[in-house]
């Protein structure tokens, strides 16, 4: 499960940086550019998303090893 979210924070996170290329820093909130920063809201969204997961497993197995 480790590799599984490492590989989608990953994800996420080259999505970012994809959407940051498609920004018109010119005219930001028209055009391409509102539907990149959606993009990049809803990558970031998602990568803490996943580390709150991976947080929660590990504390899942701290207290279930006791």
């Amino acid at each position: 499960m480790k590799i599984f979210t490492s590989i989608l924070v990953l994800l996420a996170l080259a999505l970012i940086v994809f959407n940051i290329t498609l920004l018109d820093f010119k005219n930001p909130f028209q055009g391409d550019s509102i539907v990149a920063f959606i993009g990049i809201a809803a990558s970031f969204c998602a990568v803490l998303i996943l580390l709150i997961f991976r947080i929660s497993k590990r504390i899942e197995e701290k207290t279930n090893g006791q």
